[in-house]
């Protein structure tokens, strides 16, 4: 299974985990160990990676010498909260520039609001940052994102932390065709086999952060989101039979083998 390329730099895993919801930073350690993801996105506003001196941070449990980590910009509602959100998170490590912008719609469904997304991103892209974009799954804003010199198009699957899946694949599957860079699903996955009709459509990886998080078992889910990404991906390069309405062609050939009355089937009349 061939790597990810994300902004010039290749990763063995297709699968990128968020680091929020968990009971504390020990069992976020143990499902990321798990998920085997290399690339582990932060919500800057939420969680301490040092703008607070005097409570844990998580890049103790996750060094960035062993991760890569993705700074993002959970509940920002407007270009200058999320410019300003990712500057911050720049600083904090020490120049760090690539980044996973959102720029949500409303407090309700979370749904991006892409005009304000597309402003912020031509901001961050000018400033040096490499943006990889969560957006809506509306292929014409997609293409405009990536031409901007966005490094990575995130359309949603469904709402974020809704578990609902994939609902509208067809979309999914235009932005993967004209695209020129990763496409990775983003939002609304809730169990492997989601993850595992995302890779087959052909994205080059997964986000998800609320399927794991918010399992009975976390570690375990992320175990199995793990091998749910892998095997999509082997089918996908795979190939799939053609899907047939009907088809009386059976799995094994039956010419030439005995056939009840001793009779070869080729010499069989009806």
């Amino acid at each position: 299974m061939n790597n990810l390329t994300i902004a010039g730099k290749t990763y063995a895993s297709r699968l990128l985990v968020g680091t929020g919801k968990y009971k504390d930073f020990a069992e976020t350690r143990a499902a990321v160990d798990a998920s085997g993801a290399e690339i582990i996105t932060v919500a800057i506003r939420r969680t301490n990676i040092g703008q607070n001196a005097n409570e844990p941070s998580l890049l103790e449990a996750l060094p960035p010498t062993k991760y890569t980590i993705l700074p993002n910009t959970a509940g920002c509602y407007t270009v200058e909260d999320a410019v300003r959100t990712l500057r911050l998170a720049r600083e904090l490590l020490d120049g760090h520039s690539l980044v996973k912008l959102e720029v949500l719609g409303d407090p309700k469904t979370l749904y991006p609001n892409v005009v304000e997304t597309i402003k912020a991103a031509e901001i961050l892209i000018k400033e040096g940052f490499q943006v990889m974009v969560y957006t809506s799954d509306d292929p014409i804003i997609a293409k405009q994102l990536e031409e901007m010199g966005c490094v990575a198009i995130m359309p949603l699957a469904s709402l974020i932390g809704s578990g609902m899946g994939i609902l509208n694949p067809w979309n999914l599957q235009i932005i993967i065709e004209n695209a020129k860079v990763p496409v990775l699903v983003d939002a609304g996955v809730g169990t492997a086999s989601d993850a595992v009709i995302a890779m087959e459509l052909g994205c080059d990886g997964v986000l998800m952060n609320t399927a794991i998080a918010a399992a009975k078992q976390p570690v375990l889910m992320a175990s199995a989101m793990r091998k749910a990404v892998e095997a999509g991906r082997e089918a996908y390069l795979a190939g799939r039979m053609a899907k047939k309405f009907y088809s009386a062609s059976p799995s094994s050939p039956i010419e030439g083998v005995i056939a009840r009355a001793g009779i070869p089937t080729s010499q069989k009349t009806i």
